[in-house]
């Protein structure tokens, strides 16, 4: 073959081959940067599902619902919802915004429905909202939690989009309730220790002057009448003095515990046959009369007896302290499953301010000017608290009082 040929052919070899080249070049350089873009994506890939998975990983942990709202169509979306599903009322997509506040209490529906519409007009930009729903599996009501923004506008900054999320806060409010009522009892505790600061330093300086008083008297020679009305007042306000102190035992070893119950069974009426030889040179000496009422029933209550002759005694000292004629009668009657002890009076009564479970709360006294720091009654409730029981009264001015206490009766 001529060179000439050889050079054809040559020429038409490389003219050939250097397309075939610069073609499988192209090729080359094309794969890579596919497989470059499509190692990017994997990456945004995962990244986009390792974030999805943290986001709900927190809404499950935070027990979150989170959703939408269409403002133009005014529908509303629950993207996710993580709440306890039994509690917590469920919405299907595309829903009526109005939905919303189908469950909530009368109280806090008007006013999330009227913060809800603020939003979606563009009155305000976002809402927070605590609220108070119906429960359809118990029945009660379950405490919620609300916040929700604008998230997209339009060219006129109208709300298109609205997103929020709602929450279960029942444990949150459990520890609010726990500790405003921690810090209602500190104020209490607080406001009592004054009281009885207040009223014990009267009631003690009171008797110890009349007694430091009647002493120096009765170093003066009086006579012997004079002497034996200062040795009378003496007795009677050491008498009162005692009975102050054994009130403020008595409340304390209440509060502490200290004394335990000692339950038996006994003749009820042989308590309050007792009870009228107990104070029955009381009454005469006013000119009372101290009965048991004929129709009393005859009962044979297990309790503590000590405790509850101690609350009608405390009854039945009242009761004669504040009646100036007629008399006292006491007796006892089967309620339905309690036993009712009662002592009625025919004193002046009391006045309705004063009646009903406020008497029986400590340092409270009807009559200033009378003796007593207002504990006896208060430790009448603490007793019969003890036993199980209750206590109670009525009264009208002018007709007398009614005083009784309940305990269990088998």
């Amino acid at each position: 073959m001529a060179v000439a040929d050889w050079m054809q052919l040559d020429i038409l070899f490389w003219l050939i081959a250097l397309p075939l080249v610069v073609l499988l070049l192209v090729v080359l350089i094309w794969q890579q940067r596919q497989y470059r873009t499509l190692q990017a994506d994997r990456k945004i890939l995962d990244t986009v599902k390792h974030r999805t998975i943290e986001y709900d990983l927190v809404l499950k942990a935070m027990k979150l619902a989170v959703w939408h709202i269409d403002v133009q169509e005014r529908t509303i979306t629950y993207d996710s919802d993580y709440r306890d599903a039994l509690d917590s009322p469920t919405v299907p997509p595309g829903s009526d915004v109005e939905l919303f506040c189908n469950n909530l209490l009368l109280e806090d529906k008007k006013r999330i429905a009227s913060r809800m519409l603020d939003l979606v007009e563009g009155r305000t930009d976002h809402v927070h909202e605590q609220y108070q729903a119906y429960s359809p599996s118990d029945g009660t009501t379950k405490w919620g939690e609300t916040y929700a923004v604008v998230d997209k506008r339009d060219v006129n900054g109208r709300p298109l989009t609205v997103v929020g999320t709602s929450m279960r806060i029942d444990k949150q409010k459990e520890i609010e309730m726990a500790l405003i009522k921690a810090r209602n009892q500190a104020e209490e505790s607080d406001r009592l220790k004054t009281a009885f600061l207040a009223n014990i330093s009267h009631e003690v300086r009171t008797p110890l002057n009349a007694i430091v008083g009647f002493s120096e008297v009765l170093a003066g020679d009086p006579s012997d009448g004079e002497r034996e009305q200062l040795f009378a007042l003496i007795r009677q306000n050491n008498d009162r003095l005692l009975r102050l102190f054994d009130d403020m035992v008595k409340m304390s070893r209440l509060e502490a515990g200290g004394e335990s119950v000692q339950k038996t069974t006994f003749l009820i009426e042989d308590l309050l046959q007792e009870l009228v030889e107990k104070y029955a040179p009381q009454a005469a000496e006013k000119h009372l009369t101290l009965t048991i009422d004929s129709r009393s029933e005859a009962l044979q209550p297990f309790t503590d007896r000590d405790r509850l002759m101690q609350i009608l005694s405390h009854y039945v000292d009242n009761a004669l302290k504040f009646t100036t004629q007629g008399g006292v009668m006491i007796g006892c009657n089967l309620e339905v499953g309690n036993m009712r002890v009662w002592v009625r009076d025919t004193g002046k009564g009391i006045e309705p301010q004063f009646c009903g479970d406020k008497l029986f709360e400590r340092f409270v006294k009807i009559d200033e000017f009378e003796q007593g720091t207002g504990l006896g009654l208060s430790i009448c409730r603490s007793l019969a608290l003890t036993l199980g029981g209750k206590v109670g009264m009525e009264s009208a001015v002018g007709q007398g009082s009614l005083f009784w206490v309940d305990v269990p009766y088998k």
